[in-house]
């Protein structure tokens, strides 16, 4: 093997695992969905427990959610915090299962406090589209994705 031949196996076998690295580093780590009532509450007190029972009181009576929130923990090593977007899909009960509704939200500088954000989809969107049926998560820096978290029903 030539000296240039092997120089060009060494350069891309790097750049394979520069770029694998790389993928490795970022990942959506959990996404909780959680309903909103009329008021905008996902909860009526602090704490998980209070949490989990307003949840299930509000999918008990629909007539009291006024849309969901995903609250959604993600890491990404080494990638300054402005290119960061997320991107969220939701197959809903008022739209075409082939035409996912998208939400793009661009990551504001909370990655000192356990890099949560939080994704709405309430309001004219909530009443336009529907209750959700399923959804898919996307961490992207620009237009190429990082990790992706989707759920049982996608």
């Amino acid at each position: 093997m030539t000296f240039s031949r092997a120089l060009i196996v060494w350069v891309l076998l790097t750049l394979t695992s520069v770029t694998h690295s790389v993928a490795k580093e970022a990942s959506i780590v959990k996404v909780l969905p959680h309903l909103l009532d009329l008021r905008g509450r996902a909860s009526l007190a602090p704490g998980l427990f209070q949490r989990d029972a307003y949840q299930g009181q509000l999918r008990k009576d629909p007539k009291q959610v006024s849309g969901m929130r995903f609250n959604i923990q993600w890491r990404a090593k080494g990638v300054p915090i402005k290119e960061l977007v997320l991107k969220v899909w939701l197959k809903t009960a008022g739209r075409n299962p082939n035409d996912p509704l998208e939400l793009t939200v661009p990551i504001r500088g909370n990655r000192r406090w356990g890099r949560w954000s939080a994704v709405p989809y309430d309001g004219k969107l909530f009443t336009d589209n529907g209750q959700v049926l399923a959804w898919k998560v996307e961490l992207r820096r620009g237009e190429t994705p990082l990790a992706t978290q989707t759920s049982f029903l996608w």
